[in-house]
């Protein structure tokens, strides 16, 4: 893979590394996005996209949405790109530590040592949330509730490998619960047939929720993450009453191994420094992402937890993604 890059751009990695940061970027920057256009990780690609294109004078910063085999598709075509800074990629959690530990066919690269984290650009929680109809007023009630009918409830997802199936896949675990799983196409229609009453618990994106906090037929009970939500700080934290639970997705920056440093590090500081910025920081609150910059190595870290932390919950679960 080294060397096809190495062939790829011999005149941009024959100079100095310095030198080539500088020369770079030579040409318009791709920067994948392994969904749909419309969602999260679309939306803060094409954020990204504006914020280093206005920090980088001469540079143009292109989204294109790669779809397919959750998230692999797109993750593939950047592992085998050259490494030299002209094909990036706005990675999730479920692209990097969960789809390809989870496909029924296992990738051909390293998801984890292919790549080169850049920027984390912030995590978004999930909320614990229930129908009217089930006999709980707080979370340590709705616990309670799970524990008392093992086996005898459903409980509502945006799909299967999605973050709000797996976080209650590891809630389950966690209180040796078991409930049928009904999937469907996205955290909107699932939360609409809770609301229904036709699923009676679910874990939903934090921007998923916000919209219907005031909506009488359902209860929101918990949040995933371990400290309250500046967005919702009402809603207190799932750990209060399961020590130690939390689960948190994110969006981060990513580019192939081999990527220069001065690359990755010009790369990092533009996008930090505009996170610190209001109206940067409005529009990821728009997305219910709390901004966070976290850089290369400290990326890298959290990354390789994640993966450990959901590779665990997939074995234990069985899981398999078609």
């Amino acid at each position: 893979m080294r060397r096809r890059a190495v062939l790829a751009a011999p005149a941009l990695l024959a100079l100095p590394r310095s030198a080539a940061a500088q020369a770079w970027p030579e040409r318009p920057v791709r920067v994948l996005v392994p969904f749909a256009a419309g969602g999260n990780t679309d939306q803060l690609a094409r954020l990204t996209a504006e914020i280093l294109t206005e920090g980088i004078p001469g540079g143009a910063f292109v989204v294109e949405n790669r779809t397919g085999a959750g998230g692999l598709l797109a993750l593939e075509a950047l592992v085998r790109a050259p490494a030299d800074g002209h094909t990036l990629m706005m990675a999730s959690l479920s692209t990097l530590a969960i789809s390809p530990f989870a496909a029924a066919q296992r990738p051909r690269f390293d998801p984890i040592g292919d790549i080169q984290p850049i920027v984390n650009l912030g995590t978004n929680p999930f909320v614990l949330y229930a129908h009217r109809s089930v006999d709980a007023a707080d979370a340590a009630g709705l616990l309670a509730w799970m524990r008392a009918r093992s086996g005898r409830f459903a409980f509502a997802s945006g799909g299967v490998g999605s973050m709000g199936h797996l976080s209650m896949v590891l809630l389950l675990q966690r209180l040796g619960v078991e409930a049928e799983h009904v999937a469907y196409r996205g955290g909107a229609p699932a939360l609409l047939d809770v609301i229904a009453g036709n699923v009676p618990v679910s874990f939903a994106n934090l921007s998923e929720i916000l919209p219907h906090r005031q909506n009488p037929a359902i209860r929101i009970h918990a949040i995933s993450s371990r400290t309250r939500n500046a967005q919702a700080p009402e809603i207190p934290p799932l750990a209060d009453a399961l020590p130690d639970f939390e689960t948190l997705t994110w969006n981060g920056l990513i580019g192939p191994a081999g990527l220069p440093a001065p690359i990755v590090a010009r790369l990092h500081r533009i996008v930090a420094d505009a996170l610190q910025r209001p109206a940067v920081q409005a529009r990821l609150a728009a997305l219910g992402n709390d901004p966070l910059g976290e850089g290369p190595e400290a990326y890298a870290r959290r990354l390789r937890a994640d993966a450990a932390l959901w590779q665990e919950v997939i074995r234990v679960a069985n899981l398999r993604l078609d």
